[in-house]
């Protein structure tokens, strides 16, 4: 019993890490939470991607090779999903099972507290946190986007693949006033209908950069010419008008090359699915979106970002909730704990995605939609640990 392997375990109340306490209540988390994340990985990514794969193989000939390539590429994704889910099963399990075979009390009458008994899963829960944000960051995003790309390269067709749309780029500089102060105009608005990955189509460009006289351009289509750097516009017209607005000239044009940024290109290009994108990139579409003004896709964005940012702490939030149910006085087995996890989770990711839609309309702040969950789910573990404690 757990008597037994308490007995070099001076300090009950001792909050230092590594006790025998700490080693034996770590050793039994960690196999349930590896079963957890073999379980739920396998499970999400069969839901989610075998069947459209096996779709694509007999539909389109995607081949073998290339499916089980995508097939490992998108494993990361759903093992970032598991984490939480699985802190919450070994945390039940664990808990419930020392509770049913009176462990917990053998424990709490060697004078340990609840809250100790709880810390180790917690702190546990932390080391989990800080995996599910280097995955979440450094791994899942970039995995999403080479799938994405293996898969559209290998299903590739002679029609070409829309990928952008509503391509906004403006060019601002600081002007120095007579005063000594300092204005930031517009110097160049850059605009396209529609980004196909290699032509840009229905372009607009307002062009200030030339003193005393504004140019505007319209195109039916541009590409952008790396051998000589510049842009190869085809069947326009260029109207320029002079600074006091008055008219100046009009061209009409086949084929124009132009010398302007490659910027547009390189944001259309860099342009990636939520799920493809870090904080930082997503951050830095964010600033492109804001450029643009579409009010939805930004707050869209910023939700995405705070959901990113509080995904990782979710396994914090069940790791509590989990130590603090299973060490309710219970007899519960591995099945029964298992359910719950179930219930739990899915109870929490339908708030998580509810708040988020909240959010995205704008009534809940994209950091209330994000972390309303967390906060939620923090107090209900806290409330079902201090009743727990008071027992």
């Amino acid at each position: 019993m757990i008597s037994k392997k308490l007995k070099s375990f001076n300090s009950p109340y001792s909050l230092l890490p590594f006790t025998i306490m700490d080693r034996y209540l770590a050793s039994e988390l960690l196999a349930p939470f590896f079963f957890g994340v073999g379980a739920f990985s396998s499970l999400g990514v069969t839901i989610d991607a075998v069947f459209d794969l096996i779709r694509k193989i007999v539909e389109s000939g995607l081949p073998i090779d290339i499916a089980i390539q995508v097939f490992l590429l998108k494993f990361p994704n759903f093992i970032v999903l598991a984490f939480p889910m699985s802190t919450l099963l070994a945390t039940l399990m664990t808990y419930s099972r020392l509770s049913s075979e009176s462990e917990l009390i053998a424990l709490r009458g060697c004078g340990v507290s609840v809250y100790r008994l709880v810390l180790t899963g917690v702190m546990l829960s932390l080391v989990v946190t800080g995996l599910t944000f280097v995955f979440n960051e450094q791994i899942a995003p970039a995995a999403n986007y080479q799938a994405a790309m293996t898969l559209d390269k290998a299903l590739k067709s002679d029609k070409p693949i829309l990928k952008q749309q509503n391509i906004f780029y403006p060019e601002y500089q600081d002007v120095t006033q007579p005063d000594g102060s300092k204005n930031r105009i517009l110097t160049r608005l850059f605009y396209a209908d529609q980004f196909d990955g290699k032509r840009m189509t229905g372009l607009t460009i307002i062009d200030r950069s030339t003193k005393g006289l504004n140019q505007i351009l319209v195109s039916d289509s541009a590409q952008w010419n790396p051998s000589q750097n510049v842009w190869d516009f085809y069947n326009g017209t260029i109207y320029f008008v002079a600074a006091d607005r008055s008219y100046r000239n009009i061209v009409r044009f086949e084929h124009q090359q132009l010398q302007l940024p490659r910027t547009p290109l390189s944001l259309a290009e860099k342009s990636r699915d939520y799920g493809e994108m870090n904080i930082a990139e997503a951050l830095q579409q964010l600033e492109v979106e804001n450029l643009g003004g579409d009010r939805q896709k930004i707050r869209k964005l910023e939700v995405r970002i705070q959901q990113k940012i509080s995904l990782p702490f979710v396994c914090v939030v069940f790791g509590l909730v989990g130590a603090a149910m299973g060490s309710i006085p219970q007899r519960t087995g591995r099945g029964t704990s298992f359910g719950i996890s179930v219930i739990v989770i899915f109870s929490y990711y339908l708030i998580f995605f509810i708040s988020g839609a909240i959010a995205q309309a704008g009534v809940l702040s994209p950091f209330m939609g994000a972390w309303f969950p967390n906060f939620l789910f923090l107090g209900i573990g806290l409330f079902l640990l201090m009743r727990v404690a008071r027992r």
